[in-house]
């Protein structure tokens, strides 16, 4: 029996999504202290972000990465919100952010066919 590892783009791309949920989470930050050091962690992972999100589609095909990146950040940053700053936790809102994460599954294990 063996294991079967995910290639390095998706590990990539999963980094991405948590620098795209920490890009958002700076601009909230930015509006609350806008400063030198917010604007710039903010610039920063911008870049950071871009730059995973752009090698992980050397590997997975470009609708398959930007859908993964966005759907996760989406979910990501929905789900920090209701953590972080008290934003509303429905029963909608849970079951949207399901339906997002079941497309997610479903363009991983379609992503590379074709």
């Amino acid at each position: 029996m063996s294991i079967h590892w995910p290639s390095i783009h998706w590990i990539v791309l999963l980094i991405a999504v948590f620098t795209e949920i920490a890009w958002a989470l700076s601009l909230k930050a930015a509006q609350t202290n806008p400063g030198v050091l917010t604007i710039g962690a903010s610039i920063a992972l911008t870049a950071t972000n871009m730059l995973l999100l752009s090698f992980a589609m050397r590997g997975i095909p470009v609708g398959t990465a930007y859908a993964v990146w966005t759907g996760l950040g989406a979910v990501g940053v929905v789900a920090a919100g209701i953590i972080l700053h008290a934003d509303p936790l429905t029963l909608k809102r849970l079951a949207f952010m399901g339906v997002i994460i079941i497309g997610v599954i479903g363009l991983k294990l379609v992503g590379n066919e074709g």
